[in-house]
C-alpha cells in the first residue's frame, strides 16, 4: 500500500535577474538544441538535511535561496527566459523575465525519500513543478518557460529543490554548472564566505559550427514532421507509472574494477583491438542486459534475432573538430546508436559483448564525433518506435553530490522524469569513492527479480 501524504503550496514567487542587469537577448538554436525539441521536460531533485521546524526553514532559507538565484540568473539568463516554436526556434529573454519559483511544504517521511530502497515513483512528481509539454506549435505565438523551481520543506527533517527544465537551452554540464554555481553564490551569502572565482558560461551560439545550416535544416525538418500543427497534441497520462517503484542500485568500486577486468580480459583472449574499458562503459552493458531481462515478454525470449538498441549521448566539448569552450552554455552532445541482437545479450558473456559493442562506439565519436549527424533525429526517432531502446541520463562525472549551499552535501540525487524500462540514470555514489548510483523504475510485478537478475548479470551468470 503507498504511503499517503500531502505536499501543500505555500508561496509562489517569479525570480529573474537583478533588474536592468542583462539587455533583451534572442539566442538562436544550433542543431544540438534543435534535436532536444523531441525531448519531455528534465526534472531533478535535490535533498537536504536541515532538522529545523517550518518557520525557521522558511524566514531563513527560503528569501536566502531566492536572493543568491536572482545573482545566479545574471550569468545564466537563459533559464529565465522563454522558448518561441516558430519555424526557427529561438530561446528569447526579456527585462522582466523571470523564473517561477514554488515554495510547498510536505508531510512526507523525508528519510524514507532519501534512501536507496523501493519507494512508490508517485510521491516525487509532487516535488517538481510542471512546464507545458508538448511545445507550442509553430502556428502559435505562445511560448515555453525554460525552467520553474520548486522547493519543498519537510518540517525538522530538510528541504527538496526540484528543478523542471528544457533541455533544449542546456544539457547536463550546462546545467550541472548552473547548479554550482548557484549554490556557491549562495554559501558565500549565507556563511560569510568569500565567492570563490565562477566559470562563466558562454553563451555564443556561434562556436557550433553548421556549414549553410544543414544540419539545423535537416533536424527543423524532421521535427516539423513530428510535430504537426494540424496534430492533436498527444495527452500525458499521469497515471502512466501508478503501479511503478523508484529504487537506487549502487555498484560498488570493487564490483566497477571486476567488471572492468572481465571486459579487459576477454578482449584480449579474443585478440582483438583495444576498446575503452570505462566506468560509463561497463555499468551501461551491465545495465542494458539487465533492463532487457526484467522487461522482456515470454514471446521475445525465444526470438535470438530480435534486436535491442542502447542511445547513449556523449559530451562533444572536446571532441568536435572546432573548439568548444567547456563552460560553453547549451547543447553539445552527440548520439550513439548501438544495436545487438537479443542472443548477442542474453548469453553468459552478453555483459561482454554489450560492453565492446559501446567502447567501440565511443572509440568511433573520438576520431569524428560528428559522422552520421544528419541522421541522428531520424534514427531516434525509428528506434524509440520499436519499443526496445534503452537510454541513460546523469553522469558521475557531473559530481551531483558536490552541489553544496552551504548545509553540506545533498543528502540524495534523483533524475525524477526517466520512467520505467527505458531508461536509467547514474551518479557518483554520495557514499563511497569510485562507486555509482544507478537510478530506475521498474513495475511492483518485477520485484521479485530485482536483486535476483542484477546479481546473476554482475556475476556473469545466466539461465
Amino acid at each position: 500500500m503507498a504511503q499517503q501524504y500531502t505536499v501543500q503550496v505555500v508561496d509562489e514567487s517569479h525570480i529573474g535577474p537583478p533588474p536592468g542587469s542583462v539587455p533583451p537577448t534572442v539566442i538562436p538554436l544550433t542543431f544540438l538544441d534543435v534535436s532536444w525539441l523531441f525531448c519531455c521536460p528534465i526534472e531533478r531533485i535535490l535533498f537536504y538535511e536541515l532538522p529545523f521546524p517550518t518557520r525557521h526553514l522558511m524566514q531563513n532559507i527560503i528569501p536566502h535561496l531566492k536572493h543568491s538565484l536572482s545573482l545566479t540568473l545574471h550569468h545564466f539568463f537563459p533559464l529565465a527566459g522563454n522558448l518561441a516554436c516558430n519555424s526557427k526556434p529561438f530561446i528569447q529573454f526579456n527585462e522582466g523575465d523571470s523564473v517561477r519559483v514554488t515554495v510547498a511544504e510536505s508531510d512526507a517521511d523525508f528519510g524514507h525519500l532519501v534512501a536507496n530502497h523501493l519507494r512508490d515513483n508517485r510521491a516525487f512528481k509532487p516535488l517538481v513543478p510542471k512546464l507545458p509539454f508538448p511545445f507550442p506549435s509553430v502556428s502559435s505565438d505562445n511560448k515555453t518557460p525554460v525552467m520553474a523551481i520548486q522547493v519543498t520543506v519537510f518540517p525538522n527533517s530538510g528541504i527538496s529543490i526540484g528543478v523542471i527544465s528544457i533541455h533544449v537551452a542546456a544539457d547536463g554540464s550546462s546545467f550541472n554548472h548552473f547548479m554550482k554555481s548557484w549554490a556557491s553564490i549562495h554559501k558565500s551569502v549565507t556563511v560569510s564566505e568569500s565567492l570563490p572565482p565562477l566559470s562563466l558560461p558562454c553563451h555564443d551560439r556561434n562556436v557550433i559550427k553548421d556549414p549553410n545550416g544543414l544540419l539545423l535544416s535537416i533536424y527543423l525538418k524532421d521535427w516539423r514532421s513530428v510535430h504537426n500543427s494540424d496534430a492533436p497534441a498527444p495527452a500525458i497520462d499521469e497515471n502512466v507509472q501508478v503501479d511503478n517503484v523508484r529504487v537506487t542500485l549502487v555498484l560498488s568500486r570493487d564490483q566497477i574494477d571486476k567488471l572492468k577486468q572481465r571486459v579487459s580480459a576477454q578482449i584480449r583472449n579474443d585478440d582483438e583491438s583495444p576498446s575503452r574499458v570505462s566506468t560509463f562503459v561497463v555499468t551501461s552493458a551491465l545495465m542494458w542486459v539487465y533492463m532487457i531481462e526484467l522487461q522482456e515478454s515470454e514471446s521475445e525470449i525465444t526470438d535470438g534475432d530480435m534486436i535491442y538498441h542502447f542511445v547513449p549521448v556523449a559530451d562533444c566539448r572536446e571532441r568536435f573538430e572546432f573548439p568548444i569552450p567547456a563552460s560553453y552554455f547549451g547543447n553539445c552532445l552527440a548520439f550513439l546508436f548501438i544495436s545487438a541482437k537479443r542472443s548477442e545479450l542474453m548469453g553468459k558473456e552478453g555483459v561482454v559483448f554489450a560492453a565492446k559493442a559501446i567502447g567501440r562506439k565511443i572509440g568511433e565519436l573520438e576520431k569524428a564525433a560528428l559522422v552520421g549527424a544528419e541522421k541522428w533525429t531520424s534514427n531516434l526517432n525509428e528506434v524509440v518506435k520499436t519499443g526496445r531502446v534503452l537510454a541513460v541520463g546523469g553522469s558521475p562525472k557531473f559530481g551531483v553530490y558536490e552541489t553544496d549551499f552551504g548545509w553540506g552535501r545533498p543528502k540524495k540525487f534523483e533524475l525524477v522524469h526517466f520512467g520505467a524500462y527505458g531508461s536509467f540514470s547514474l551518479a557518483e555514489s554520495r557514499d563511497e569513492e569510485g562507486a555509482i548510483e544507478i537510478g530506475l523504475v521498474i513495475g511492483r510485478d518485477k520485484l521479485d527479480l530485482l536483486n535476483v537478475v542484477f546479481q546473476r548479470r554482475l556475476n556473469f551468470n545466466c539461465l
